[in-house]
């Protein structure tokens, strides 16, 4: 098995395994950022650019090293390869670069998107932006349109990763809307409104890196970090049913598919689970979802009633009263 370093670390890795996926079994902060690669979507990644990484040494049988960043989602490690990624200033400038390029044409307006608070882009630009733009030029525009019964597309957010077209190609019977025209009016689109009616469409929607592709029936109803975030499941008979309730009391404002670590789906969910059933009834609970900590959908969540003591506990500490059951985020129905 070939063996690679990256930052320091080195692991070996099954042969043709990509610099990516070897910089994610290593884990930590060294995995490099990805907004259109897609594990689980065959033929994804190449487009972004978002993950290269710099190579200093090709292999032990020639130890050149490559002479510019490589896209890691792309680029197979060779035995004895050794692979900048954060310890590398030239190539983070070099992806300060395609983050300023992303963004030249994407709108500022988090404060309005469905998006905020789990989007992609706002953590690459947040870690790796610049402070402001040196684009002089009128940003491209796109009227929204409704490419499907649930779906509403804003084009001006689109940073066209694809996924949603892999998704198509690759999950549904038909895909019906891809990339048309070329260059910088490059847009993703349907010939004819509203004709996307498959029953996994709405995967579309969970693979979107940005606020590019919304779910209407959750737009503009809650701030994502204002809800709780629940795994539950159901027996269905076209998917998995494992999905995530995202609830505000005790109403469901939106089902989606569970997530892991990087964002990706775990198993795709139909339709019916994600746009037909959202009451409680309609769903066996399995507890509260497991959260990253640097998100801040964290914020006042906690997955165990240990959590809650040891908040209840800080909060004594700092002198202030035991908070009653009903107060604040302490409440068991925010939990």
């Amino acid at each position: 098995m070939p063996k690679v370093t990256i930052d320091g670390h080195t692991i070996e890795v099954p042969e043709g395994t990509t610099i990516l996926n070897a910089a994610r079994m290593i884990g930590g902060e060294i995995v490099p950022p990805a907004m259109c690669y897609y594990s689980k979507l065959k033929t994804s990644g190449g487009y972004c650019r978002t993950c290269i990484v710099e190579v200093s040494k090709g292999s032990e049988k020639d130890p050149r090293p490559m002479p510019k960043p490589v896209a890691s989602c792309r680029t197979t490690v060779m035995d004895g390869m050794e692979v900048k990624n954060l310890t590398s200033p030239a190539l983070l400038e070099a992806r300060a670069g395609v983050v300023e390029f992303l963004l030249i044409n994407h709108p500022l307006d988090c404060p309005i998107c469905d998006q905020a608070g789990e989007c992609h882009l706002q953590d690459l630009g947040y870690e790796h932006g610049k402070a402001k733009t040196r684009y002089e030029f009128p940003r491209r525009t796109f009227e929204k349109i409704d490419i499907g019964n649930y779906i509403k597309l804003h084009m001006t957010r689109c940073i066209l990763c694809y996924r949603c077209v892999k998704v198509a190609e690759q999950l549904t019977d038909g895909r019906v809307h891809g990339v048309i025209n070329r260059g910088e009016v490059s847009e993703i689109s349907t010939y004819i409104q509203n004709a996307i009616k498959n029953d996994f469409s709405g995967n579309m929607i969970d693979v979107c890196p940005v606020g590019a592709l919304t779910d209407k029936t959750f737009r503009f109803k809650s701030r994502v970090w204002f809800t709780k975030p629940v795994d539950a499941h159901r027996d269905c008979k076209k998917c998995s049913g494992k999905v995530r309730l995202w609830e505000k009391g005790e109403e469901v404002l939106r089902v989606t598919a569970r997530k892991d670590t990087y964002g990706e789906v775990v198993d795709w969910i139909c339709n019916d689970c994600r746009f037909e059933k959202k009451k409680i009834g309609d769903w066996i609970i399995e507890g509260p979802a497991k959260i990253d900590r640097h998100s801040v959908i964290s914020a006042n969540h906690y997955e165990s009633l240990n959590q809650l003591k040891l908040a209840v506990a800080r909060q004594r500490n700092k002198g202030g009263k035991k908070p009653a059951l009903g107060e604040g985020a302490l409440n068991p129905n925010n939990i």
